[in-house]
């Protein structure tokens, strides 16, 4: 079991429903895994089920999460992935944050077009 950890830095500018949706519209449907070697850009959390896992550029993860392990009051914890052989696996691995005696199991992992989320956040207008 191996758990890498991710730092989280992201400033939504649109509430949690809206950027959870603005995700699902640009998410493909579920896979059920993805390769993982430790190296990603980063994360966000979007709400207390569900995380963008972003691992280059063009390549980022919606995961949908069980358990309460991203409710931590507003702080950026630093996040950690299992994994196996290089793979995770929806509903048998899991989110672990550091610190917090709780992990959350991976219950579906979808695929995002990051192409066209940036081009349709571009799109949205400005505000907070």
């Amino acid at each position: 079991l191996a758990c890498l950890g991710l730092a989280g830095c992201a400033t939504p500018r649109m509430d949690d429903a809206g950027r959870l949706a603005l995700y699902q519209a640009h998410a493909g449907a579920p896979a059920p895994q993805f390769r993982y070697f430790g190296n990603a850009m980063g994360w966000e959390r979007i709400d207390d089920q569900h995380v963008l896992l972003q691992m280059r550029p063009r390549e980022a993860w919606l995961l949908r999460i069980s358990g309460p392990c991203l409710d931590w009051g507003g702080a950026s914890p630093t996040l950690g992935l299992s994994s196996r052989n290089g793979l995770v696996v929806a509903r048998f691995d899991r989110v672990v944050v550091h610190g917090s005696p709780v992990d959350c199991r991976i219950e579906e992992i979808r695929p995002v077009d990051m192409e066209a989320l940036r081009a349709a956040s571009r799109a949205q207008p400005s505000g907070t």
